[in-house]
């Protein structure tokens, strides 16, 4: 916002003539009056974007390096201490235009909110000869030759996005698109088209385009499973902003952590409007509490339809079930099956979040955890074992309501898909009059393997 004085210390009249002309309709716009003094304010975010952007360029043009160290001073103020360690070289110059460009951009990524994400587009975009003829002479001259306009594109393919948000990575892809790089675009197009999408290997920022185009598409994804796709694990998380179109989404990292960037994302996704997801796996991705907290303010919101909620093996605390009961309790309309099993949790963490499933408030029809399957492993196995024998059990001593009602696939979700395509042929379970029967082979099997992973 500014004042009349302000705009007229730029060289700008307020007066009568300047409006007809539309400096004061089309770039600025009366706002109110506060304090007896009328305040202007530029009639859309993207005038304003472009002008700082202009302004920039011709600061490096010129060699004022003074303005544009101020900036990046300032534009790093929100900056993790973690970034500040692992980013950017701090002494990266900035005379030619592709290191400005490649320093502008990676503070830009820094921004926790996206707030640069408009300037850097512009800034990129009056790299090009062609811009620069529009604006004549205001710009200077610049080196946008064939040669360094490469290395502008090679610096955003290669840019490193650790400790970055995956909805800022997609920014990268947009910035190409503004130097008319159409290479990563048209990767990704054949890519959708192909047949066999599992051996197509995908760089990290043809992940963030892939990503982007996903949650562009007015078809919505039936599943996103993110292993699915041929990447790295930089590009696996550049593909999760993906979820917020889709209504499974399955995020499972083999131990690796989902951060605080990457939940929020996926919490962002539950509280869109509309929200899509009904299926949410995040088994064996490392939660840490605040990551749940931030997923658990996605489950609070009234947007959310998230049905199913499956965190096995996750690293879970105590904190994080507290985090979940209080998220359930203050929307409990819509999640149905909770899976927190393989988390080595404590009887009294789970014990709350198994009272929401007795309760008629909720709509909880299964709650899965450590707990059912130790009370299941507490009947002990003949002997000698028969392989064509049975141990019977009473269904006073088995049946837990929190089991669902299929027993085989309760089985085959806590069993590694490994142990179970072994062991599949072997296994028994039966329902009979007098309870339910399991086979000493399956018996045998999961003790090894409850006590493997120290259930």
């Amino acid at each position: 916002m500014f004042y009349s004085e302000d705009l007229e210390k730029c060289g700008l009249s307020v007066t009568d003539a300047s409006v007809y002309s539309g400096v004061c309709t089309e770039i600025f716009r009366r706002e109110s009056v506060i304090f007896h003094k009328t305040i202007y304010c530029f009639v859309h975010l993207s005038v304003q974007e472009f002008l700082a952007a202009v302004y920039s360029f011709h600061c490096h043009t010129n060699r004022k390096k003074e303005v544009l160290q101020d900036f990046l001073k300032d534009s790093k103020a929100g900056t993790s201490q973690k970034y500040i360690e692992e980013g950017p070289n701090p002494n990266q110059t900035l005379d030619t235009l592709d290191d400005f460009l490649k320093k502008i951009m990676e503070n830009s990524l820094q921004s926790p909110n996206g707030h640069l994400d408009l300037f850097v587009r512009f800034l990129h975009g009056l790299s090009l000869e062609y811009n620069h003829s529009l604006l004549g002479g205001l710009l200077g001259l610049t080196d946008n030759h064939p040669e360094t306009l490469q290395k502008v594109i090679n610096n955003l393919k290669e840019m490193n996005t650790r400790n970055i948000s995956p909805e800022r990575s997609i920014n990268i892809f947009h910035c190409l698109l503004e130097v008319k790089d159409q290479s990563v675009h048209q990767e990704v197009q054949e890519f959708l088209q192909s047949e066999n999408t599992s051996e197509k290997e995908l760089s990290a920022i043809q992940c963030s385009a892939l990503a982007y185009m996903l949650q562009m598409s007015e078809e919505v994804l039936e599943e996103l499973d993110l292993n699915k796709y041929n990447t790295t694990m930089e590009g696996i998380l550049r593909l999760i902003p993906a979820v917020r179109n889709c209504r499974k989404a399955v995020i499972r990292l083999g131990g690796h952590e989902l951060s605080e960037l990457e939940c929020a994302v996926v919490s962002s996704a539950l509280q869109s409007s509309p929200s899509h997801l009904t299926l949410l796996d995040l088994s064996t991705t490392t939660l840490k509490d605040p990551g749940v907290e931030l997923l658990c303010a996605g489950l609070q919101s009234p947007n959310c339809r998230l049905e199913v909620l499956r965190l096995w093996c996750c690293s879970l605390s105590e904190l994080s079930c507290d985090w979940l009961l209080s998220a359930l309790k203050s929307n409990p309309s819509h999640l149905r099956h909770l899976d927190l099993s393989q988390n080595q949790l404590e009887e009294s963490s789970v014990k709350p979040l198994m009272g929401l499933f007795h309760s008629r408030d909720y709509q909880l029809e299964s709650v899965r955890s450590v707990l059912v399957w130790k009370q299941w492993m507490m009947v002990p196995a003949p002997k000698p074992v028969d392989p064509t024998a049975e141990v019977q059990c009473s269904q006073s001593q088995c049946e837990r309501r929190m089991v669902t009602s299929s027993c085989s696939s309760f089985i085959q979700h806590l069993l590694p898909s490994c142990f179970f395509s072994q062991f599949t042929t072997q296994l028994l379970i039966s329902s009979s009059s007098s309870g339910l029967s399991i086979s000493p082979t399956l018996h045998g099997h999961m003790t090894f393997i409850c006590s493997t992973l120290d259930m």
